[in-house]
């Protein structure tokens, strides 16, 4: 695929995930970008030994999960269409959502990653989804506490004081500020909405 190959181009890939994606990112352009997947890296690996997840696999999932960045949002659709991804109307309404999907074939076919449950969460960090795994949910909060704006999420306090419950009461604390502002969203992704339901119903058990 040309711009699967275009991106590796002049990129020396070790096997090192973290210098890999840190040096990928820089030589692209996106420093800043290359501070946050660190910090997410971090966070995860400290959820994953918190909540008896693989902590190797949640590191790398951090440091992988914003590595589409270097496609540029206005060409995110037609990525997308190259790579064979299934694009939801949501996504085509707001290309910047389908960014988690196109680091999951960036982190296959430059960085060697096979395992599926890497993937996995790599591909519904922003959103989450339905049936989301542990290593989902981890990242997914990792992603939410180490976040890459400035100043505190408005949620932090609140997702932070859910960990001392458990993961899934972390992730549906992000969920459910998605669903109260959803009005104030471009798109409330569908998978959004399927894991807040999904989370809001097993937490009520």
């Amino acid at each position: 695929m040309k711009r699967l190959d275009a991106l590796r181009q002049d990129c020396h890939f070790t096997g090192d995930i973290a210098a890999d994606a840190r040096h990928f990112l820089e030589q692209h352009g996106f420093p800043k970008t290359a501070a946050h997947v660190e910090d997410v890296a971090e966070e995860a690996g400290r959820l994953a030994a918190l909540f008896g997840a693989d902590v190797q696999s949640a590191q790398v999932a951090g440091w992988l999960h914003d590595i589409s960045v270097v496609i540029p949002n206005s060409e995110r659709i037609s990525a997308a269409e190259e790579w064979g991804i299934e694009v939801l109307p949501e996504e085509a309404i707001f290309p910047m959502i389908i960014h988690q999907k196109l680091s999951v074939v960036i982190a296959q076919a430059l960085f060697g990653i096979q395992d599926a449950d890497i993937l996995s969460a790599i591909g519904c960090h922003t959103t989450l989804k339905a049936g989301a795994s542990r290593l989902d949910k981890i990242v997914f909060v990792a992603d939410k506490i180490a976040w890459d704006q400035p100043g505190k999420p408005p949620y932090y306090d609140a997702i932070v004081a859910a960990l001392d419950i458990s993961i899934d009461q972390a992730a549906f604390v992000y969920a459910d500020y998605l669903w109260q502002i959803r009005d104030q969203l471009k798109v409330l992704h569908p998978w959004a909405r399927e894991a807040y339901w999904e989370l809001s119903q097993f937490l009520e058990q």
